[in-house]
């Protein structure tokens, strides 16, 4: 393969998409434009792979600087002038070059390689990427041996040129040689004194230069972005690409249309992903995992047959060990599970270190922020926390724990060790009927030790299926011998 060069215009000002940042940095499926167009030219190992830069060219250059080298158009006089500014900065380049835009991300890898296969096949000069896209303003005219003749814009086509339906995309693979011979030969030739790559095509016919066509099999990868209209229909294409992707690596998805996928997602096979499933970042899944409906995971990781949801939420920075399940509406944030932990439902974790089998159970949190800043908790190995149990970060409750229900927890819980931390309860009597100005019901008699047969109970209640046995009860006041 010859010596091949990368060029990407992306200095438009993006006017119509009514943004404040640049515009080949709006995402699509969760990757910046721009991304998507430098992982396609990447494929080719180019050897020199430049970006022309316009307005926001900080941004981007602060993104991209060791990706590729930055050309900037200080003023943006139309393609044709980026395309001269671009081969001026780079004086000693030879063999072929490819012009690809930062704002056009669905081009396929394949699609280049085979653009780089038919140039050389056919001995081109300049080989043309067309599409049938009806919607694409330049309209391909040939001669009638079906070589190419010119380039004719929509609004100055006649009706018989407009019923063409193969359209200029924009994207050439042209020998340095005439790409340098055709910017240089460039004039404008309209109000905005705009100079246009595509007069480099009309250039090389009328100079007797070898120029093919290769039509692209998927007009949709010549989708250019200029509106959030136009983001929002690559992004609908693109997350089907994703998801038949998957699907043919052996994921399931009950609705693939009802999914958000992002392209840098990873699942393993036999996983399950059921409607309203949202996978954002550099998430990567495990195989046999069931995601269930209206979960939300961003950049986690998690390991093999993990069950999540319905309506549970992962925010970044999650790792999963295998056969772990988290239920509905549990949140998770920056916290590590071990193996076959469970957190069923209603609970929040956030910034902790779990161990494995860990059982988390109906409205634990660990509080990790008091205001100010967060910190972490550890839970060990086989630790319960009950129902409604704080853990209020930095605490370490020990392997085997057991957590009682309600309880705040403040300080660490050594191995073993059953921790109750919890008020008593007081009934006061007749309240409500005050409250309601009415006459209060007749209350019971107190008894006076039924707060204490009462903790007696609940501890006895807490440790008896630890033990195996129940603990000898001391008799009441008024009773002991």
């Amino acid at each position: 393969m010859s010596e091949i060069a990368v060029i990407v215009l992306a200095a438009g000002q993006g006017t119509r998409m009514k943004s404040r940042r640049a515009k080949v940095l709006h995402e699509v499926c969760g990757v910046a434009m721009l991304e998507h167009v430098l992982q396609t030219a990447e494929t080719l190992s180019p050897s020199r792979l430049a970006v022309v830069v316009g307005r926001d060219a900080d941004e981007v250059q602060k993104r991209y600087a060791d990706r590729a080298e930055f050309v900037l158009q200080a003023e943006q006089r139309g393609t044709g002038h980026a395309a001269r500014v671009a081969l001026a900065a780079l004086p000693e380049l030879s063999g072929d070059v490819l012009i690809l835009y930062g704002d056009t991300p669905l081009l396929r890898p394949e699609t280049i390689e085979r653009m780089c296969a038919a140039k050389r096949e056919r001995a081109a000069d300049l080989l043309l990427l067309s599409a049938h896209a009806p919607t694409i303003p330049g309209i391909l005219v040939r001669d009638a041996e079906g070589r190419l003749e010119r380039i004719v814009e929509s609004q100055d086509a006649t009706p018989r040129e407009l019923a063409i339906p193969e359209r200029n995309t924009g994207v050439y693979l042209v020998s340095a040689k005439l790409l340098r011979e055709g910017v240089e030969s460039l004039a404008p030739h309209n109000a905005q004194g705009e100079l246009y790559l595509t007069d480099v095509v009309g250039h090389a016919v009328r100079h007797g230069f070898r120029v093919e066509t290769m039509l692209v099999e998927d007009a949709e990868e010549c989708l250019g972005v200029n509106t959030r209209r136009e983001l929002a229909a690559a992004s609908r294409v693109l997350r089907r690409r994703i998801v038949e992707r998957l699907m043919d690596e052996g994921v399931t998805f009950v609705d693939p249309d009802a999914v958000y996928i992002d392209a840098a997602v990873r699942i393993g096979r036999d996983s399950v992903i059921e409607p309203g499933v949202v996978i954002t970042g550099r998430s990567r899944l495990g195989e046999g995992c069931h995601i269930k409906a209206g979960c939300v995971i961003e950049d986690s990781r998690i390991g093999n047959d993990v069950t999540i949801g319905p309506s549970a939420h992962l925010r970044p920075g999650n790792e999963l060990a295998s056969k772990v399940k988290v239920g509905n509406f549990v949140e998770l944030k920056n916290s590590k599970l071990g193996e076959g932990t469970k957190a069923a439902h209603l609970g929040y974790i956030g910034d902790a270190d779990v161990g494995a089998h860990v059982n988390f159970s109906c409205g634990a949190i660990v509080v990790n922020y008091d205001g100010y800043k967060k910190t972490r908790s550890t839970i060990g190995d086989h630790a319960f926390v009950g129902c409604n149990a704080n853990l209020v970060s930095p605490v370490e409750i020990a392997p085997h724990a057991f957590i009682a229900a309600g309880s705040t927890i403040t300080k660490s819980v050594p191995t073993d060790a059953l921790a109750i931390a919890r008020d008593r309860q007081r009934n006061i009597d007749g309240w409500v009927a005050r409250k309601e100005g009415r006459a209060p019901a007749r209350a019971p008699r107190p008894d006076a030790g039924a707060e204490a047969r009462e903790m007696a109970t609940v501890v006895q209640a807490e440790i008896a299926p630890a033990t195996g046995r129940r603990r000898r009860r001391r008799p009441p006041p008024g009773r002991r011998r």
